[in-house]
């Protein structure tokens, strides 16, 4: 589905990634976990051809990112509040996301209501502009509109950061049944071994932009990662 072949990116002549191959296959789980400056952000913003690599490429569904916009159509994501639009209330948002997407309000009001519960009654209905909700809340929108129209890829950056345990422990129970059924392909990084152990069916770890370790889930893994970053 997702493949990586001898990526670098670098900036003033610091490599601060560099993967020789990665390939996430069609309906994994995958979690990416490092330190501040291991190269995850960066990873994903090129996957989402935000930036543009040094060399190499990355390919999804065969289609490279940087070379064509086709895979758009097939891909939800959400990275930080820059993608959102702050002079919009979340409901015009979702509705501006939705049109991108061909559904009609209708069809994104009926999306919506299901996450009544993560909203808390804090998000719809409020008149809020986007800018003026908080860091979670504004985390809540951007993940909700990222799964708008059934994308086949899901890129979610720390989406536990910010959220409160309530919410957390629902957004584990939704990211674990979009893979359910091995047709969605979630990627997520976090800092947080504990919830990406918990979502993910892969991990792998990198560090000053090199993967490390590539990791299929167990019921090992959470202390092997925590003896890895321990040291």
């Amino acid at each position: 589905m997702i493949q990586t072949i001898e990526l670098t990116k670098k900036y003033g002549g610091i490599t601060v990634l560099n993967i020789e191959n990665l390939e996430i296959l069609k309906g994994q789980s995958f979690g990416l976990v490092g330190n501040n400056g291991a190269g995850k952000t960066t990873f994903f913003n090129l996957l989402l051809d935000l930036i543009r690599p040094t060399t190499g490429k990355i390919t999804s569904n065969d289609i490279q990112v940087n070379t064509s916009e086709s895979w758009k159509s097939f891909t939800g994501s959400f990275i930080d509040e820059s993608f959102l639009i702050g002079y919009l209330t979340a409901e015009e948002y979702f509705y501006f996301i939705g049109e991108l997407r061909g559904q009609n309000k209708a069809d994104i009001d009926s999306f919506v209501k299901q996450f009544d519960e993560m909203f808390n009654g804090e998000i719809i209905g409020k008149k809020k502009y986007l800018r003026n909700l908080s860091k979670g809340n504004q985390k809540k929108v951007g993940i909700v509109a990222a799964l708008i129209g059934n994308p086949e890829v899901v890129v979610l950056d720390e989406p536990f950061a910010n959220l409160d345990p309530t919410t957390q422990i629902r957004l584990k129970k939704m990211l674990k049944s979009l893979t359910d059924n091995k047709e969605v392909t979630v990627l997520i990084s976090s800092h947080d071994l504990n919830h990406v152990t918990e979502v993910c069916e892969r991990i792998v770890v990198l560090e000053k932009g090199k993967i490390v370790k590539d990791i299929k889930t167990s019921a090992e893994t959470l202390k092997e990662l925590e003896n890895y970053f321990s040291v």
